[in-house]
């Protein structure tokens, strides 16, 4: 059991450091130990904490972290995070599943349709100050990552590859510090509540943060074509994913 924990860790940290969704394997792994779902949530964060330390590291280590601009945008994403973790403890998921898996659907459809936006970023992306559609964006986004996490990569992606103009690469690093910085006032939200396992927790830890470690290495050495395969492959699943659980389907 503790072996399956940590592996799925390491499944988990490697897809989220080059797409994002990998919580989709860590949450399902969490419930069949036997924790609540909103314990599995809560617990979770403690693994994505970790896993984004040694990620940002990587990526700043290896100079294709955005240490200017990146850490602007935590701003909403934080204060939408607060929102949706509070959100958590208290509503039902389905229905934001369902609709999280038809905006995949369609994102998926843009990822396929103009690949080139996605390998080159913007040809001159503007990363001054603060801009309305970015915090519009961004603080959405926190709600969601607040909420549930799972999948949350795949929304910060898009917006920082369509709205704020980088590459999937610069982009992977850009959206893993943003995670960082949230995940610290989520995660107190679900301590407060009673909704985390530290023993499972820091088991799913040592996993994410090896993930986190080979993922970011493979980012950066094989570059944004394969990053972009990799999340065409995660969006596909995970919409299919979401939207199995908000029907019911398993």
């Amino acid at each position: 059991m503790v072996l399956l924990v940590v592996l799925a860790g390491l499944a988990c940290g490697f897809i989220n450091v080059l797409a994002g969704s990998g919580s989709l394997i860590s949450l399902p792994i969490l419930i069949f130990m036997g924790l609540d779902a909103k314990v599995a949530n809560g617990t979770n964060r403690v693994a994505i904490l970790c896993q984004n330390i040694v990620g940002v590291g990587g990526y700043y280590r290896q100079g294709v972290l955005d240490t200017r601009h990146g850490p602007r945008l935590m701003v909403p994403a934080v204060v939408g995070a607060l929102l949706g973790a509070k959100l958590a403890v208290e509503l039902d998921e389905n229905l934001m599943r369902l609709v999280i898996s038809l905006v995949m659907f369609l994102m998926l459809g843009v990822i396929l349709v103009k690949p080139k936006r996605w390998l080159e970023g913007a040809v001159a992306p503007q990363r001054e100050g603060f801009r309305l559609g970015e915090v519009l964006v961004f603080f959405a986004i926190g709600v969601y990552g607040g909420f549930i996490q799972a999948g949350v990569g795949v929304f910060l992606l898009a917006g920082l590859v369509l709205q704020s103009g980088y590459d999937l690469v610069k982009a992977n690093a850009v959206k893993l510090l943003i995670v960082l910085g949230y995940t610290p006032f989520a995660l107190a939200i679900f301590i407060w509540e009673g909704q985390v396992d530290w023993t499972y927790g820091l088991l799913l830890a040592c996993g994410n943060m090896l993930g986190a470690w080979l993922g970011t290495k493979v980012a950066v050495s094989w570059g944004p074509a394969f990053v972009r395969w990799v999340l065409i492959a995660v969006v596909a699943v995970s919409a299919v994913r979401m939207l199995g659980l908000s029907l019911g389907w398993f």
